[in-house]
């Protein structure tokens, strides 16, 4: 027979029950240290199309000042890394290619450094390979055509590919090993396009020159919405758009660049639409709000998932 419970009794165990806790016991095996980790791929909706960043790797690079800002004095540099709360003596580069379903065909925008990492980014999105139908090439960078090839095998080996005419007239005179190894084999199956042409409904190609001679960016139309893919126009979501004049050492025409920057960044802003840039921290996905000389980075939250 159970003795009664009593307010006494009851006050007793509930004094108990810390004391019980800190007894000894044994302890489990701690779970290993995995280190940082990010996602490998974001999925949104823009009207009728499905926008998938990809996470083609991405690395840390120190003294980013000999990269961003090489017009800038180390004040003002340092300066503008503490009003971001990031360092100064580092930084991470994000390769971030982007896949666009339009509900008829998948489009890939470029394909980061190397075949098995934009594989593996898309087998993280549940992609393979062989079901992309369109690659587009933003420019001709070695982080932007990396995956098209490995070796001598075709990473898409049922697309056709879309680039720049002026960007490909300009790599194939250069003498340069990157676009002999992975984009020559290629052409035969590329077409060429020029700004605002359309390599498929809803999305049209944008001068964007600079940062490469024929750089592109390309807006997506879908249902009343758009978005706009940057590509490399500005590769730092501080250090170039918040200092849109500010050099880069990647660009090829530093004050064709900067003027680039002003133009498409403003259009962007005042137009209010959402941008992927290529280099952006991932998930790449942004709007812009005017600050100062430039302009702030407001990383998407749910708008774009409702």
């Amino acid at each position: 027979m159970h003795a009664p419970v009593t307010r006494r009794s009851a006050l007793l165990a509930a004094v108990s029950l810390p004391f019980a806790a800190a007894l000894p016991r044994t302890a489990r095996a701690a779970a290993p240290m995995q280190g940082a980790a990010i996602a490998p791929f974001h999925r949104v909706t823009l009207g009728d199309f499905e926008i998938t960043t990809l996470l083609s790797g991405t690395r840390i690079v120190e003294d980013p000042h000999t990269i961003f800002g090489t017009n800038a004095s180390d004040a003002d540099f340092a300066a503008a890394a503490e009003a971001a709360f990031i360092p100064t003596d580092k930084t991470r580069f994000f390769f971030t290619p982007v896949l666009v379903n339009t509900g008829t065909e998948l489009v890939l925008f470029d394909t980061g450094n190397s075949a098995a990492e934009i594989t593996a980014a898309l087998a993280a999105a549940g992609i393979a390979p062989d079901q992309v139908d369109t690659v587009v090439i933003t420019h001709m960078h070695g982080d932007h055509i990396g995956g098209l090839m490995e070796g001598a095998a075709e990473t898409f080996a049922n697309a056709r590919y879309v680039t720049g005419a002026a960007e490909h007239n300009f790599w194939s005179a250069a003498g340069n090993a990157g676009f002999d190894a992975k984009v020559r084999p290629l052409n035969a199956r590329m077409s060429f396009l020029d700004p605002g042409d359309s390599p498929l409904s809803g999305i049209t190609a944008i001068a964007a020159p600079g940062h490469t001679p024929g750089h592109m960016a390309f807006r997506l139309e879908s249902g009343g919405q758009g978005m706009v893919l940057i590509a490399d126009t500005a590769n730092h979501y501080v250090w170039s758009l918040e200092q849109p004049d500010w050099e880069v050492r990647f660009d090829s025409d530093k004050a064709q660049a900067a003027a680039t920057r002003r133009d498409l960044l403003g259009m962007i802003a005042a137009e209010r639409l959402p941008f992927v840039g290529y280099h952006m921290p991932f998930p790449a996905l942004g709007h812009l709000e005017a600050k100062g000389a430039g302009w702030r980075y407001i990383p998407v939250s749910y708008q774009l998932s409702l």
